[in-house]
């Protein structure tokens, strides 16, 4: 097959790996990207530490993807943990496995990767055409860009595969401002959710005062059947952090079928009820609760002030070792998907094909987090993208060879 021009919108991970697939197959692939350079989320997400995926079992693997697990598993089971490690391996990252098994680069950030990824690009002779905002279609149906000058420039490729992102960190250039385009050319779209997203609640002053930024570490939630560890954070309107994110999906469901979710939070679940009771119960005369929290139960002043919240603490040591291993927290809403880590909705899953293809839009792919999917942090999102950014771009090709015969 000879080599086709094929437009891709977005140079987040999802474009990239497609990009550099469909290169190396041959085609003429130009990258359009909003912003001024690629992956400008990528880069923030490595700041931390760039968590590229997870080095559990694949059975233990996919079903961190809810609902779209089903419809996921093929392009995860083609391109699975084990092929992201080893595709960064082949670009020098040299990866390893930390405690919790999650995978990172050797020098953990994300820039000395996308050098690297971005010259092996350039030398595959991908053109990278930064700052034009992809506008929709013209009324002759070619591919329509707003240029930094103003000016507006259409094109005419072989194929496209949208790969925009969803509307988390718009200032990073994700914004869902791709929503109302696909949806006025017939394409179903599954509304944008915040995921991986804090929660709001009513904290009293006094707890907004003394404790926002404050963290609640070596905790466990629960909200009804599932269970997370981990750490959170309090913030001025409400809570966040990673135990908090592995729950999200549940606590947003919840809210919109209750319109509240009221999560349990184990302060101290290396301790059983009992040997925390049997702590509580040896209490000194004239001691504060507070000291006493702290001394006997290894509380912080931020969990102290967070079982406050609950109530007046009961004085009984079984009483009181019942309420630290579950502190009710009510949950209103979530924080704006601005803030989220990452977006629920998008392309719904009936809008596509077995190829990644737009039912709607033939010969129009899309790939990474503008489809209706979502995962908890700890790799399973960057793993996702990548896996549908090779699977769009396998579906391209096969749609280019079925066109030839």
């Amino acid at each position: 097959m000879p080599g086709r021009d094929i437009a891709i919108i977005g140079a987040g991970p999802a474009g990239l790996i497609a990009a550099e697939r469909l290169a190396q197959a041959g085609h003429r692939v130009t990258l359009h990207e909003r912003m001024a350079s690629p992956a400008r989320k990528f880069l923030l997400a490595g700041r931390g530490g760039l968590n590229l995926t997870h080095a559990e079992p694949l059975g233990a693997f996919l079903p961190r993807y809810r609902e779209a697990q089903g419809w996921l598993e093929p392009a995860l089971g083609a391109f699975p943990p084990q092929a992201l490690r080893d595709w960064a391996d082949g670009l020098g990252a040299d990866t390893f496995v930390g405690s919790s098994g999650r995978v990172f680069p050797r020098a953990m950030k994300a820039s000395p990767l996308l050098r690297a990824w971005l010259g092996r690009l350039q030398g595959l002779g991908v053109t990278l055409a930064s700052g034009r905002l992809w506008t929709g279609w013209d009324a002759d149906g070619a591919l329509a860009f707003r240029l930094p000058t103003g000016e507006t420039e259409t094109i005419r490729p072989d194929a496209v595969l949208l790969a925009l992102g969803g509307a988390s960190w718009p200032r990073l250039g994700s914004d869902g401002g791709w929503v109302p385009l696909l949806a006025a050319q017939g394409v179903a779209i599954t509304p944008l959710r915040p995921a991986n997203a804090g929660f709001l609640t009513r904290w009293s002053p006094l707890l907004r005062e003394r404790f926002a930024g404050q963290p609640l570490k070596r905790i466990a939630l629960r909200l009804g059947s599932e269970a997370a560890t981990g750490e959170a954070m309090i913030d001025a309107e409400g809570i966040e952090g990673g135990a908090i994110y592995a729950l999200s999906a549940a606590i947003r469901e919840t809210i919109a079928r209750e319109g509240f979710a009221e999560i349990r939070i184990d302060l101290r679940p290396d301790l059983t009820e009992e040997a925390l009771a049997a702590r509580l119960a040896r209490r000194r005369k004239g001691e504060t609760l507070s000291n006493h929290l702290r001394k006997a139960a290894g509380l912080s002043p931020a969990a102290i002030a967070l079982l406050r919240e609950a109530g007046t603490p009961p004085d009984e040591a079984g009483a009181l070792a019942a309420r630290i291993k579950a502190v009710p927290l009510r949950l209103d809403g979530s924080m704006p998907i601005a803030r989220a880590i990452s977006t629920a909705g998008g392309i719904a899953r009936e809008a596509l094909d077995a190829r990644f293809m737009l039912k709607a839009l033939p010969g129009v792919f899309a790939a990474g987090e503008m489809l209706d999917w979502e995962a908890p942090t700890g790799g399973y999102l960057l793993q996702g993208c990548f896996a549908t950014g090779v699977a769009a771009a396998s579906g391209i090709e096969a749609w280019l060879a079925e066109r030839d015969r």
